[in-house]
């Protein structure tokens, strides 16, 4: 189960969305490096660098509906069509999942109204937090722990992304490893680089993939990297350079490398 610290850490000033942006342009850690450090110098860097989340995050949320339409229209239409409590949650969960897709293209206050609403339901539906309370048990419910920690994560309510997406069953499937790092993302957003790390790993070795293998491994190395661990890192590095050469981390993995390797 995870845990995040309620007292004793101290919240960043803003989200960060993305741990590539621990290091700058070149793969070094800004200054001398201590984590507080590090994560206020990506006010200024974080305009300068790609941000690889934003960038795949239709990607990543194409996938999550492909997976959803599939896995929800086999059981929920096929082998549970008779079991009028999930084909009702299947019905509720629709404008959950609609308001969720329309955030995903919104920006500033917009976004986090529709959020809200995903969450919270509206036009007379529930939202995912009333899916899961009224409808334990069904695959519906179980889907809306990955939505609605997605949907914490994104109005910055890390505590909250935690507790969802760990409650998350998600098996070998794509959406695990997603779930797991997104658990880690949230982590970094609260300084815990140790729980950080963790869970990174988790992702990327849950279902080996051409997508969330390599996105994770970097995650991690850079991760270990801020930690001082560059023999750890540099593993992670060197793995995606051996193994994931069509990936887009593989484009920046020889920086990466290098930064490792300076003891």
């Amino acid at each position: 189960m995870a845990t995040y610290k309620k007292r004793g850490y101290k919240k960043p000033k803003e989200k960060i969305d993305n741990t590539d942006e621990l290091l700058n342009e070149d793969g070094y850690v800004e200054g001398e490096s201590t984590t507080e450090e590090i994560f206020e110098s990506l006010d200024t860097t974080a305009n300068k660098a790609e941000d690889f989340v934003a960038k795949n995050q239709k990607i990543i949320y194409g996938i999550i509906a492909v997976i959803a339409i599939g896995v929800l229209g086999y059981t929920l239409w096929g082998k549970f069509i008779t079991d009028p409590k999930q084909k009702d949650a299947r019905n509720e969960m629709y404008q959950a999942e609609t308001y969720f897709q329309n955030a995903l293209d919104a920006s500033g206050k917009a976004k986090d109204s529709l959020f809200n609403l995903a969450l919270n339901g509206g036009e007379g539906k529930y939202g995912f937090l009333e899916i899961i309370e009224n409808y334990g048990g069904s695959k519906a419910a179980n889907l809306s722990k990955y939505y609605a920690g997605t949907a914490y994560l994104n109005l910055g309510q890390y505590d909250k992304a935690i507790d969802h997406l760990d409650q998350f069953d998600a098996d070998q499937t794509m959406l695990g490893p997603i779930a797991k790092g997104a658990i880690g993302d949230a982590f970094v957003q609260l300084n815990q680089l140790d729980d950080a790390l963790n869970y990174y790993e988790q992702a990327f070795k849950m279902n080996e993939n051409e997508f969330t293998t390599p996105k994770y491994l970097q995650k991690a190395g850079v991760v270990a990297l801020s930690k001082g661990d560059n023999g750890k890192a540099l593993g992670y590095f060197q793995r995606i350079k051996d193994e994931f050469s069509a990936s887009a981390e593989y484009q920046k993995v020889d920086v990466y490398i290098g930064r490792a390797s300076v003891e």
